[in-house]
């Protein structure tokens, strides 16, 4: 390895027949998410035999690949001291279970005082991989959903986890709370969601084509009054799917004032990620983790029933 103008250059020799060009790299610098090696070779970064590639190209033994790995980006994340209840931690991983009203990552309107900016006060060498701002986030949570969320430790346990998400093998359970007596009390709802075109914070159900495929596993755990008590399995991971899934079929979650209406019971969303299914990295072990409800959706049950 060598460095020019701080830019370090490393060299590997290719002793795999066949091999694709960024899938070589990640293996050979686990600090770099398989994403991140391809915005490299994209920007130019990383040749092979002294030419510029693609991330698809088809090794030969004996290739000379030169890595180019900048310095960093310096990010404006700060850690700050907010507690956090962590109930599980290893060297890969963090599984956390979120308060609501606590937001995931920054974004405009939200510069500070979320999850990430928690989760550095604790623990200050969290992976950067594709998203400066976004260090060790596999996944997400609305701001006003509470339950259970996975945090990586370093960059092969975010690549092995979000690999986990892609392929979904990792199970999210989410307990919710609906308007109306839901039927049948099993089902799945399957239909595309996309960015509202009237309301661009919003999602909608949208047409084939214009939208990702969405499909959303419920069953009824019981009747309370007029509303559903609802056991929810999303098989795919679109931004606000429950919700939007659950209004479009006329079952808006309770408290949910962006796609139902408010609650006199609560101040925000009845959902909560109730449990978390996934393979510890390290092992393959299957775990799974369980969350009960936050008081204030207990005392919601209670108020309505």
């Amino acid at each position: 390895m060598r460095s020019i103008n701080n830019i370090k250059i490393h060299h590997l020799t290719v002793d795999k027949q066949g091999a694709r060009l960024d899938k070589y790299v990640a293996e050979h610098h686990p600090e770099v998410s398989r994403t991140q090696v391809q915005k490299l070779i994209g920007d130019g970064y990383i040749t092979v035999n002294g030419n510029i590639a693609k991330a698809g190209l088809k090794l030969n033994i004996g290739d000379q690949i030169a890595v180019s790995l900048p310095p960093p980006t310096p990010s404006s994340l700060a850690p700050e001291t907010i507690p956090l209840n962590i109930i599980y931690e290893d060297d890969d991983l963090l599984v956390i279970d979120k308060p609501a009203g606590l937001v995931v990552h920054p974004a405009p309107g939200h510069p500070g005082h979320t999850l990430v900016n928690a989760i550095l006060g604790h623990f200050t060498d969290l992976p950067v991989a594709d998203d400066l701002l976004r260090p060790g986030i596999v996944h997400r949570l609305d701001k006003d959903t509470s339950g259970l969320m996975l945090v990586a430790k370093n960059i092969a346990a975010q690549q092995n986890l979000s690999d986990q998400f892609k392929s979904r093998s990792v199970v999210k359970i989410y307990l919710t709370l609906v308007n109306g007596h839901l039927t049948p009390e099993d089902g799945i709802i399957e239909a595309p969601i996309g960015r509202d075109r009237s309301h661009r914070q919003r999602m909608a159900i949208v047409a084939e084509g214009k939208g990702r495929e969405a499909s959303t596993q419920y069953h009824v755990v019981r009747y309370i009054g007029n509303y559903s008590l609802l056991e929810v399995k999303p098989q795919t991971g679109r931004t606000h799917q429950i919700r939007v899934h659950l209004a479009a079929i006329g079952y808006p979650v309770v408290g949910d004032s962006v796609y139902g209406v408010k609650s006199t019971h609560l101040s925000r969303q009845f959902l909560h990620a109730s449990r978390l299914s996934f393979k510890l990295p390290s092992s393959g072990e299957y775990i799974e983790f369980q969350s009960e409800l936050p008081p204030d959706l207990q005392q919601a049950l209670k108020d309505i029933g």
